[in-house]
């Protein structure tokens, strides 16, 4: 039995019809629409590692087998793709700053297993009980904080060169607003390509490592640390990321069912322990933690193709991108003032997508809970509270989820207790940003 079934005549998608993940068209429209995922991709993977200063090409590498992996253990019945995510932005930054590169990728390992094991739990037990530990109101805190946590990273870029950044930004906003459909999906990618070009013009660009990288070879592969005497209190800041990972995945697959078929929910389990193995992989070796990525949900609402031949397709390209060391030294040249531009966007923007889940499900917060819930955790966020005992230290973000659960948990409990206000856990429509809306992307 072939692995996917022609969808009509191979050419076209007739109209109020999809093309399933089990069917495809044509291999030439296959190929095309798998490029396309690949483009939509490109911006906000490859930005991670230029960030974080992780190896451009071993990022893009293991994105490439990362989806590939995620499609075999969700049985080729899960369209995705599995890009850098930048919920790890955070965490890396602070732990390569004191403990260096091979305790963050320990960091990324323990976030792999332990999203793998919620997914294993899901798959037998179902996700209610993910609702019920994580509403809204705690969902969207931790959400928000993590974007919110990184704006001095922003104005540290920024101030290098302001000229540049300012015009960057300003690309960004304009090309959200000026484009429709595929290429408002990717104002990101393009306003760094303007940016880049504006750099090029100020001679803000290094070519060194490019003039030196060879055009073909194997990506630079580093390896986790976890003898690190400070690689434990690193492993407790990335934690919460696990959380946001949760909520992306969920998000995901509820929406590719809402616009194909139902029955894909029944793979929420495999979607987890797909991106915690493609995560510890990855941190193993050197790469980014992945995510599903909502600019490729945007391509498929938009192409209306849900085939998971178009994501083999991305895979492979990502790969074959990443076995060009010169390519990944030209990504990475990208230089201070273009990414200040691009993450005072970026991290406002993953910010502003916690609170969107607050207003999509109606958080009530007239509510004291919800009130401390979501204040407390921002504040200590953006403040940066960090905690130390000897050689192990908390950063906000651990402190900043850790607050907002307690605080949810803990006062909901005493105000049954006391009679004082009901609880309003319970089902939620999604766990996430994506909820049934396939146009919003999640946090990466």
């Amino acid at each position: 039995m072939p692995l996917w079934t022609l969808h009509g005549n191979g050419r076209t998608v007739e109209p109020g019809q999809v093309v399933k993940p089990d069917e495809r068209l044509n291999w030439p429209a296959t190929v095309a629409i798998g490029a396309q995922h690949v483009v939509a991709m490109f911006g906000a993977t490859f930005l991670v590692p230029v960030i974080t200063g992780f190896p451009v090409s071993t990022t893009l590498f293991f994105s490439g087998i990362g989806t590939l992996l995620f499609l075999l253990v969700t049985r080729n019945k899960l369209p995705s793709y599995l890009g850098s995510s930048f919920a790890f932005i955070a965490p890396v930054t602070a732990a390569t700053a004191s403990q260096g590169m091979g305790s963050a990728l320990a960091g990324i390992v323990a976030v792999g297993v332990l999203l793998a094991a919620v997914g294993f739990v899901v798959q037998f037990a179902g996700i209610g009980w993910i609702d019920k530990l994580m509403p809204p109101v705690v969902a969207g805190a931790i959400v928000a904080l993590i974007g919110f946590n990184l704006a001095p990273v922003a104005w540290d870029n920024f101030e290098q060169q302001p000229v540049t950044a300012s015009i960057t930004l300003v690309a960004v906003i304009l090309f959200s607003v000026l484009f429709r459909g595929f290429l408002g999906r990717i104002s990101i990618f393009l306003g760094v390509i303007l940016g880049y070009v504006v750099a090029l013009l100020f001679g803000e660009v290094d070519f060194t490592a490019a003039d030196k990288a060879s055009w073909f070879g194997l990506p630079e592969f580093h390896v986790a640390d976890f003898a690190s005497p400070g690689t434990w209190s690193v492993i407790a800041m990335f934690l919460p990321v696990v959380l946001v990972l949760i909520a992306e995945n969920v998000g995901h697959v509820r929406g590719v069912a809402t616009m194909t078929d139902a029955s894909v929910n029944q793979h929420t389990g495999r979607a987890l322990i797909a991106d915690g193995a493609a995560t510890t992989l990855a941190g193993f070796f050197g790469g980014s933690g992945t995510t599903t990525y909502g600019e490729n949900i945007g391509v498929m609402a938009a192409t209306r193709v849900y085939s998971t031949a178009a994501y083999w397709v991305a895979g492979v390209v990502a790969i074959l991108l990443a076995l060009s060391p010169k390519i990944g030294a030209i990504i990475a040249s990208v230089p201070p003032g273009v990414l200040g531009g691009v993450t005072t966007a970026l991290y406002g923007l993953i910010g502003i997508i916690g609170i969107k889940i607050w207003v999509d499900n109606r958080v009530d917060f007239s509510r004291p809970v919800n009130q401390y819930t979501g204040a407390v955790a921002l504040v200590i966020a953006i403040a940066g509270f960090t905690m130390q005992w000897g050689d192990f230290e908390l950063g906000a973000i651990v402190i900043g989820a850790a607050a907002a659960l307690l605080i949810y948990h803990l006062g909901n409990a005493i105000a049954r207790w006391r009679k004082t206000g009901a609880d309003d856990g319970g089902p939620i429509p999604a766990v996430g940003p994506l909820g049934g809306d396939p146009e919003n992307a999640p946090v990466r």
